[in-house]
């Protein structure tokens, strides 16, 4: 963008009009009044060759830093975590008993709970039951953003030198990173992707019965209840399109994000981290009340403690746990999510069936 500069127009040449009778008392000499004026004209002219060297060095200098910092290399780059935000005050979902959130209650399901409903339960344990090897094989699928595919992979990786694994189980691990809910609610490739993935483990689509989904929305800023109403529409679309696109797909269970509190982005902090387990609960609930379709959805791990703080369980989440953006996990706090992962798939009524029968 050009700026302007407004500058007086300085003649050429300088004409002195023909006074009336001038005494020597009332101005000064012809002369020197032209020589003044020629000294402020300069002077005028210093000042402003000043002003433009200045703002040309300072223009020279953003662009030199700019260079710097997009050539840098990455571990120079980045800034460490906010690591003093050790706690944010909220409470679990799993602990909050008879408290509300901003006039929300708690738990992980309706009334305060942390289980499901014996009725909805009972759902689920029929749609487990349905999870059966096609073509000798069971497809348990991640669907996710960034932190969905670094915890899954590992996850895979344990589960499958696991010797409890079902033999007939093949683990996807469908999530990509830098694709959100928005994203991935309105791009197809994404899915394309997954197939590609699906192909190269020698399944099929048709034999995926199972999906872990995690999900966020990047940047999201607005206030609860709109950040999480937001975030329950997308995920709404993502499990409709998971429905047609895998057809024998059963059972979908879904987390929340982990602790946000050290984030130094705005991708997903606190409170929006917290927020994204009313996202989870209500689409649950949605699904509880017949208004969605499909596979039954249910709550896989709780993934958010509140920092050092912690929960009940002993869950604490250190900012040894993220890595310098303070959002993504470190290999520790990948490792707690493997670990919760592994825990879940192996006692949940609903899974271990199929994850880890009993030889």
């Amino acid at each position: 963008m050009k700026t302007r500069y407004a500058t007086e127009n300085v003649p050429s040449t300088v004409v002195v009009a023909k006074s009336p009778i001038v005494t020597p008392m009332s101005s000064p000499p012809r002369e020197l009044r032209y020589q003044h004026s020629l000294q402020g004209v300069k002077a005028r002219n210093v000042r402003f060759d000043l002003q433009m060297k200045t703002l040309v060095l300072i223009a020279a200098l953003a662009v030199a830093l700019w260079v710097s910092a997009s050539v840098a290399p990455s571990s120079q780059a980045q800034s460490q975590a906010e690591c003093s935000l050790t706690s944010t005050g909220l409470v679990p979902l799993t602990d909050m008993g008879r408290r509300r959130y901003r006039g929300f209650r708690g738990g992980l399901y309706p009334a305060g709970r942390n289980k499901p409903s014996p009725g909805y339960l009972r759902k689920g344990l029929a749609s487990a039951r349905r999870v059966r090897p096609i073509g000798d094989k069971i497809v348990l699928l991640s669907v996710g953003m960034a932190n969905t595919t670094q915890e899954f992979s590992a996850f895979k990786r344990a589960a499958d030198r696991d010797p409890a694994k079902n033999g007939n189980l093949t683990i996807v691990d469908g999530a990509q990173d830098g694709w959100d809910a928005e994203r991935v609610r309105t791009d197809s490739t994404y899915w394309d992707t997954i197939d590609e993935r699906l192909t190269a483990a020698g399944v099929s689509s048709d034999q995926v019965q199972a999906v872990w989904l995690k999900e966020l929305i990047a940047g999201e800023a607005r206030r609860f209840p709109k950040d999480a109403r937001g975030l329950q529409n997308d995920l709404r679309v993502i499990a409709r399109t998971m429905r047609f696109r895998y057809p024998n797909l059963r059972l979908v269970y879904l987390s929340s994000r982990t602790y946000g509190g050290y984030a130094i982005t705005g991708l997903n902090p606190e409170p929006a981290a917290y927020d994204s387990g009313y996202a989870v609960r209500g689409l649950i609930q949605e699904r509880m009340g017949g208004k969605v379709k499909g596979p039954w959805l249910g709550w896989g791990p709780y993934l958010w403690t509140d920092g050092l703080r912690g929960r009940k369980d002993g869950l604490v989440w250190t900012c040894d746990d993220v890595q310098d953006d303070g959002t993504h996990p470190s290999k520790t706090g990948i490792q707690k999510v493997v670990n919760m992962l592994l825990t879940f798939f192996k006692t949940d009524p609903t899974a271990r069936r199929w994850f880890a029968p009993t030889r």
